[in-house]
């Protein structure tokens, strides 16, 4: 293959390559000696897997070999010796009868690098490479590499060609953002269920309030690095003229020089009631924060992205992660809020303080389902909501607090599920929420009603919508089909997602 046209491919998915990663994947040669060279450091074999197993089809197409033929599978880390990092994951077929029985015998014992068994034998090889690509790291290779989930990998296979048959077939994968020549920062942020506002009456001296779910997915992957000019890849143009201002806001208020090349791994869409807005803000707050060695606190960076001025749970999902309650703000003629606004009208206004985060237990499952409606309430027509619907009446605001108090959180700390969601349901009725789904077409009301028959603990509306998500343990497959069913009947499309909560905030790391 022309590998300097397959790099060029590979470049124009996920950014520029490094001289160095060019040479891992273009090298004929040895990969751990290369390695050693490149850290300056002793690099080992770390076997994980090692069995005789028949050859798939993909093996036996690159082996020349019959399907089931048995082949020599082998898994290995090449890591370096003293700090144990994992710099390539290598998985290898080897046809086992091609092979002399000392050749075989070495290949058996563990932790022996191929390479130096072809060298010791004297065998005279070459490497054929036959594909590069470019893949999302999953769960199990972000734990394997201490990466992020969907950072992009580079991978490489090839044949290892010994008297004109393969020998070996190999395919090699490490982290795109390994063996860089820049320094930049990854940040990889959750979603959240945004359950409801408490008080949006305002009579006690307080406003506002919040109760929320961090997500594990959908999320934001971002990689941002320092650049004489803003450029925001990897992102339709509302998102990239989005990223863009807020990158310019932050870079003039901290008195940055220079600028900012961002680029978007995974995105979620805005203004369906998931907080891509916020956490996007953050996101990019962070990493320019961080490319200047300036360590500020989600706090710090919700007030000066103009975040978090009516619901903190946006915050403190990016902080902490988890179930979350915030306390609102001060409410009255001098305080930090004397009208009733969304977050977005709400910039100068700190963050709430959290009265009360949680774990969410492991074993509970949230399913989202996004029909395809127009965006939640947004802009000047949600100022207009706020200030036309509000404030809500006292006795409703006194409700809902009894049933987060002594319904909704007593569910979720002696882990009774059906107590929880039963109280999730019984918010949808109360308060600003109910103001919310008032605003919704059937569709979501329906799709409410078919998720809580189809068994779901419970079910509602997250912020403005039209994203639903529902509660439950087992039989979400039953309810995702519900809900899929419903958004076909009122001639909808749309999509669903069954995910866990998170328990964590933001992760960041500088490389």
């Amino acid at each position: 293959m022309d590998i300097a046209q397959a790099i060029r491919e590979m470049e124009a998915q996920v950014g520029r390559i490094s001289p160095v990663q060019k040479f891992l994947l273009g090298t004929d040669g040895s990969v751990t000696q290369l390695l050693e060279s490149i850290t300056g450091k002793k690099v080992v074999i770390k076997t994980l897997v090692q069995e005789i197993v028949p050859a798939d089809r993909t093996a036996a197409d690159h082996l020349s070999i019959a399907e089931g033929d048995p082949v020599n599978f082998r898994i290995v880390e090449i890591k370096t010796e003293e700090s144990g990092e994992v710099l390539i994951y290598a998985v290898s077929h080897t046809p086992v009868n091609r092979l002399s029985p000392e050749f075989r015998d070495d290949l058996m014992r563990a932790d022996i690098p191929i390479g130096k068994i072809i060298k010791q034998h004297h065998i005279e090889a070459r490497r054929e490479i036959l594909n590069t690509r470019v893949l999302p790291a999953t769960e199990d290779a972000g734990r394997l590499f201490s990466i992020c989930k969907n950072e992009p990998l580079l991978s490489r296979q090839y044949q290892i060609i010994h008297g004109g048959q393969p020998l070996i077939f190999i395919e090699e994968r490490f982290p795109y953002n390994r063996f860089l020549d820049t320094r930049r920062v990854i940040v990889d942020t959750p979603s959240r269920v945004h359950i409801s506002l408490i008080d949006m009456h305002g009579g006690s001296g307080r406003v506002d309030g919040g109760i929320g779910i961090t997500l594990d997915n959908p999320g934001i992957l971002i990689e941002a690095e320092l650049s004489p000019v803003l450029s925001v890849t990897g992102c339709d143009p509302k998102m990239k003229e989005r990223i863009g201002q807020v990158a310019v806001d932050v870079l003039h208020k901290l008195g940055l020089g220079g600028s900012v090349a961002i680029t978007v791994r995974q995105q979620f869409p805005a203004h369906v009631g998931l907080g891509c807005g916020s956490q996007l803000a953050l996101a990019v707050a962070k990493a320019i924060t961080e490319l200047h060695d300036r360590h500020h606190s989600a706090r710090e960076l919700a007030r000066l992205t103009g975040r978090g001025g009516t619901s903190g749970i946006g915050t403190a999902a990016f902080d902490h992660g988890g179930f979350i309650l915030d306390g609102g703000h001060r409410f009255g003629a001098g305080c930090e809020k004397s009208d009733f606004r969304p977050s977005a009208a709400s910039r100068g206004v700190s963050p709430p303080p959290v009265l009360a985060r949680h774990e969410f237990p492991e074993d509970w499952k949230v399913l989202l389902a996004v029909p395809d409606l127009p965006p939640g309430a947004s802009g000047g027509h949600e100022v207009d909501i706020f200030r036309t619907r509000c404030p809500v009446p006292l006795d409703e605001v006194r409700a809902l607090t009894h049933e987060v108090l002594m319904r909704m959180l007593p569910g979720l700390v002696e882990h009774d599920l059906d107590l929880f969601g039963s109280s999730i349901s019984a918010v949808q009725g109360l308060g600003f929420k109910n103001v919310e789904l008032s605003l919704q077409p059937p569709a979501v009301t329906g799709l409410l009603s078919a998720m809580r028959d189809a068994g779901a603990a419970g079910a509602g509306m997250s912020s403005f919508g039209p994203a639903v998500y529902a509660v439950g343990d087992t039989g979400m497959q039953d309810i995702e089909k519900a809900a899929r069913a419903s958004m076909a009947g009122h001639a909808i499309g749309g999509t669903t997602l069954v995910t866990s909560a998170r328990n964590r905030g933001a992760v960041v790391r500088v490389v």
